[in-house]
């Protein structure tokens, strides 16, 4: 169980590429070490499996956040710690989210757009400079950073250790998750 006994929300956002995924499974390994009950709402998954369909539109990402926020927060109900994993890139939408969760951790994964591209595996930003990608976040659409995250990582900096470490350093100083020494 999380340290307080009560599920939470766990929201990662961040530009694609910013390391969000890579993150979330190893914050979700982590809390089953500690027998912690998670689960992980990644993005990528929850577009095929939860909100197919839904374009890139403003208002069919603003639907597709507030679906997977809707889930992080009923399995946050029942104790579970709900890792999501999105680029969510409208400020005003997780925002929306947050205040439907009783526990709400952002977690900002930022990264410089030049770092986000160079490692690029999909092609993704390049196609989308080319203008192969509509609605792309941080080339043709906006991304906006959160402006009082309760984590700042920075992938472009920090090693994922380094970003692993202080967020779960984070979940155990507010007592979220039961520390090292005492899982």
């Amino acid at each position: 169980m999380p340290a307080n006994g009560t599920g939470f929300v766990l929201w990662l956002t961040g530009l694609s590429g910013a390391g969000k995924s890579t993150l979330s499974e190893l914050i979700a390994a982590d809390l089953r070490e500690r027998d912690v009950p998670v689960e992980l709402l990644d993005g990528d998954e929850m577009r095929e499996f939860l909100t197919k369909g839904l374009g890139f539109s403003r208002e069919d990402r603003d639907t597709n956040v507030m679906r997977i926020g809707y889930v992080a927060k009923l399995l946050a109900q029942h104790g579970v710690v709900s890792i999501v994993a999105a680029i969510s890139p409208y400020r005003d939408t997780r925002d929306r989210v947050r205040a439907m969760a009783n526990r709400f951790v952002e977690v900002h994964v930022d990264c410089a757009l030049e770092h986000v591209e160079a490692r690029d595996v999909k092609g993704l930003y390049a196609k989308a400079r080319r203008g192969e990608i509509e609605q792309f976040t941080g080339i043709s659409d906006p991304y906006e950073p959160p402006e009082s995250p309760e984590v700042r990582v920075d992938s472009g900096v920090q090693s994922v250790d380094e970003s692993l470490a202080a967020i779960m350093g984070w979940l155990e100083a507010e007592q979220l998750v039961p520390s090292r020494s005492t899982a």
